[in-house]
């Protein structure tokens, strides 16, 4: 058999392609690009490739929304690891471009929003033109077969290395408005075996509520309280058929294969409307372990139930 398939959000050197390499060395796979994370993850679902690497997450917008809704929609696929990576920007611009010639700047839209805050004060007229990946609108920007007025933009924001590699001049590196942004990225596939808990593990549900009431959040958030998880990320999506009616999407750090976690999902899946699970998989280095609760762990948890089966047959 040849070697696995991964689709990422190209073209080659964006950050993507970054995480995928952290993950798999371009030796030991086979790298497709992809024009969005849309069709990366179509890819998987329909064979074309193995797995899709794509951002999840960033310490600046929180989660990348293309990415949660795609996983939320179509054919089940599952998260199977995870990498997080430091991000800062090259500005680019053509040979003999000045800073005041900066009108038009292109990135992609989470690039934009992690430099919002240094583009307003050294570029704070610039309007900012919306690119499918940082790279792509650089790969843009060195075609010089396009005009300026062609192209549309005269700067954009792209990744470490990139000057060098596409003959473009980099005017300021480093960019960022936070010294500590960083992007969360994510390996998938189809479902398959679950990755072997590891102690610092993250298990990915999207959720709907029963039904919009008072309290009904805060019920379906008892289901892990109750069960000592705690919850590195939730954030709600709106249902596209059901104005005013919201889904959850949930980062929990335990593993499906823990007591706690597959009790709260039993749990889950009687009082909520829909249940998405999205994997169980090791968390990146660094990421916090949580300690678990007093009565939470696998073996409180199967003193209990023996307990129980005890009481069941008349032993005290």
């Amino acid at each position: 058999m040849g070697q696995p398939r991964y689709a990422y959000l190209g073209p080659e050197g964006s950050f993507t392609e970054d995480a995928l390499r952290a993950m798999v060395p371009a030796d030991k796979a086979e790298y497709r690009p992809q024009i969005d994370a849309l069709s990366a993850l179509g890819a998987v679902r329909s064979g074309e490739v193995d797995y899709a690497v794509v951002a999840i997450e960033n310490t600046i917008e929180g989660g990348v929304t293309a990415t949660l809704d795609a996983l939320a929609e179509g054919d089940p696929l599952v998260i199977l690891g995870e990498v997080i990576l430091p991000v800062s920007f090259e500005l680019l611009v053509r040979e003999g471009t000045g800073e005041e010639q900066i009108h038009h700047l292109s990135c992609h839209s989470h690039g934009f929003a992690q430099c919002r805050r240094w583009l307003n004060e050294h570029l704070p007229t610039v309007l900012h033109v919306p690119a499918p990946s940082n790279t792509a609108a650089a790969v843009v920007l060195a075609d010089r077969e396009l005009t300026l007025e062609q192209v549309g933009f005269e700067a954009v924001l792209a990744p470490p290395g990139s000057a060098k590699r596409l003959g473009l001049t980099a005017l300021y590196d480093g960019v960022r408005d936070n010294e500590h942004a960083a992007t969360r990225f994510v390996r998938v596939g189809r479902p398959e075996s679950i990755p072997a808990p590891t102690g610092s593990d993250r298990t990915t549900l999207m959720i709907q509520l029963v039904e919009d009431r008072a309290g009904a959040l805060l019920e379906m958030l008892e289901q892990f309280d109750a069960r000592g998880i705690n919850l590195s990320r939730i954030e709600s999506r709106p249902i596209g058929d059901r104005p005013g009616e919201y889904s959850f999407s949930i980062d929990a750090l335990a593993h499906v294969a823990e007591e706690r976690m597959s009790e709260a999902l039993m749990g889950l899946r009687r009082t909520c409307r829909l249940v998405r699970f999205l994997g169980s998989y090791p968390a990146a280095k660094g990421t916090p372990v949580t300690p678990i609760s007093i009565g939470t762990s696998d073996a409180d948890v199967a003193e209990a139930r023996e307990w129980v089966e005890r009481l069941r047959n008349g032993l005290h």
